[in-house]
């Protein structure tokens, strides 16, 4: 081929490549920065232009700054192509969804499963992609990078460095009084410049997972003795970690429609004023398995310390977890676990994804099994739910109760009615095995003693204030967001044995709890005498009577 027709038709240096990526990226992906920084200015007054275009020769020079300090002739391209389609695809599920690219995200995306990755994808987001990466991908690749003698590059890459130095402390300095008002009461904005959110949080996220790895998990509750009550029966507690399920939609908290119909018909405990630990599962599930949770929330402190699950294996408690989600998050590292995937359920999986009722594979047999070995046992049910954008896929067609339904993975292209409807009919189902479970476990009362508590990791947005699913900073989430279900049930072999107070939980019930309450609760009902317990955060501590007055009641 002519050297003619096969030479790059653009020649640019380094310099130029960054200022025009830097450039693209003010005009293409932070339409939601700017929404949120002039939000209450009037675009009618020359001082809200000035100050937008500010904010926009700041983002600028930001982005010019930080990718000037490690690109050079070999690296520029490569980097401006991986910046190019993050920023693309962060920019759109921000639109879409209004969520914030912020550590805690980008650990959800980095832990994400095939199946969970295929349901995001749309028409839309192909489109957004062919648009605002496809085409600049096209014309960089166009691009050869001019080279220059080492002494001359690196001559003109400090004054440019300079340069953008000097731009941005003058427009710091121009703008630094309602900058620094704007930052401070709304941190969270800064995870809405893009691609430098990404960069940050992704380099966050990195650095913490390598000092977790360096360091080996400090252990939790090494003074746990799970005490014997003279019992011979079994005692088993399942405990079912639901999924975006929100307590604003939740039938038994006084929801308008009926969506825990079986459970409303059994003799369960409902909590009403549960708040979770986090928005979003990377954050909630380990926190609801730590001795202090939100009330002094950690997050290095809760990654680097063994979990509730842990203390009680030590203690001589059978524990094993059961997945049908994204895996335990470092909950159950080390210990018995499987999958519903792995254990594929007769009729329950489908494309890599399976219904909840694959959780309850196997429980008669499980219970019939402990009822001739004794012992405590745990059992963790990790639920898929109600987990979005696909809620249409979470439950079979015999749930399809509320119509019409949203039955497409891109909840833009349905309306607000047929997505709620969609997502009740998740909530149907899971009321429905959480339901299956508890009438499989008084099947077995008469010969194990057991107890089921169910609670959400989180809630979940469907429209209101703009909002969809999960995952906004704590700090700014709405109720929707960190307002979960919790419901207990037990065996009357075990509220006599464990001394119970059904009038009294029920009081209890109706106060405010959290995912806090969690850890200190299960040590409590399954006698489990270590230090970390607190009592104040154990739910049933009050409810319960002394020690000696429940073993003479649980005797025959």
């Amino acid at each position: 081929m002519p050297r003619s027709l096969s030479a790059p038709r653009f020649q640019a240096t380094v310099e130029q490549v960054v200022a025009v990526a830097s450039l693209f990226w003010v005009l293409s992906a932070n339409s939601l920065f700017f929404g949120a920084a002039l939000q209450g200015r009037s675009l009618s007054l020359p001082g809200t232009w000035g100050f937008g275009a500010g904010l926009a020769v700041l983002l600028f020079g930001l982005h010019f700054l930080l990718l000037s300090l490690v690109a050079n002739r070999w690296t520029v391209k490569p980097l401006v192509a991986v910046l190019l389609v993050a920023s693309a695809a962060g920019s759109w599920f921000m639109q879409a969804y209004g969520i914030y690219l912020d550590p805690t995200m980008v650990r959800n995306v980095l832990r994400t499963d095939v199946a969970e990755a295929r349901e995001l994808w749309s028409l839309d987001l192909l489109v957004h992609m062919a648009l605002y990466a496809g085409l600049p991908l096209a014309l960089l690749w166009r691009v050869h990078i001019v080279a220059r003698p080492w002494g001359r590059a690196a001559l003109r890459r400090g004054v440019a460095l300079l340069l953008a130095v000097g731009l941005l402390g003058g427009v710091l300095v121009a703008l630094f009084q309602p900058l620094a008002s704007l930052m401070r009461n709304h941190k969270e904005m800064r995870y809405l410049i893009t691609p430098a959110n990404l960069v940050w949080s992704t380099g966050a996220v990195l650095a913490r997972d390598a000092r977790g790895a360096a360091q080996p998990r400090q252990a939790l509750g090494t003074d746990a003795v799970l005490v014997a009550d003279g019992s011979p029966r079994p005692r088993v507690l399942v405990l079912v970690v639901g999924e975006t399920a929100r307590a604003a939609n939740w039938g038994l908290s006084g929801y308008a429609r009926q969506t825990t119909p079986e459970l409303a018909r059994l003799p369960v405990l409902n909590f009403s004023q549960v708040t979770s630990c986090g928005t979003n599962t990377e954050t909630s599930l380990p926190c609801m398995f730590a001795p202090v949770g939100r009330r002094d929330y950690d997050e290095g402190r809760i990654r680097g310390t063994e979990s509730l699950l842990h203390l009680l294996a030590r203690a001589g408690v059978d524990v094993h977890w059961r997945d049908n989600q994204s895996g335990c998050k470092g909950v159950c590292d080390g210990l018995p676990q499987d999958t519903v995937a792995g254990l594929n359920p007769p009729g329950l999986c489908d494309s890599g994804r399976c219904l909840d009722e694959g959780l309850l594979a196997g429980l008669d047999q499980r219970l019939t099994r402990v009822a001739g070995q004794g012992g405590t046992h745990v059992w963790v049910l990790h639920m898929l739910g109600n987990h979005g954008p696909s809620y249409f896929r979470r439950y079979p067609p015999a749930f399809a109760r509320f119509q019409p339904a949203c039955e497409s993975d891109d909840l833009r292209t349905c309306s607000t009615e047929q997505i709620v409807n969609a997502y009740d009919n998740a909530l149907l189902y899971t009321d429905h095995v959480v339901g299956s479970l508890v009438t499989t476990l008084q099947a077995h009362a008469a010969q194990v003693d057991s107890t089921m508590i169910y609670v959400s990791d989180h809630g979940e947005s469907l429209g209101e204030k703009g909002l969809y699913l999960h995952g906004i900073p704590y700090a700014i989430a709405p109720d929707e967001q960190t307002r979960v279900p919790m419901v207990m049930w037990w065996s009357d072999g075990l509220a006599q044995r464990e001394g119970l107070d059904a009038a009294c939980l029920r009081q209890r019930a109706a106060q405010p709890v959290a995912h806090d309450h969690l850890f200190h609760t299960v040590l409590g009902l399954l006698d489990v005498n270590t230090q970390v317990h607190e009592a104040d955060w154990d739910l049933t501590a009050g409810c319960r009577k002394s020690p000696a007055a429940a073993q003479a009641a649980s005797r025959p």
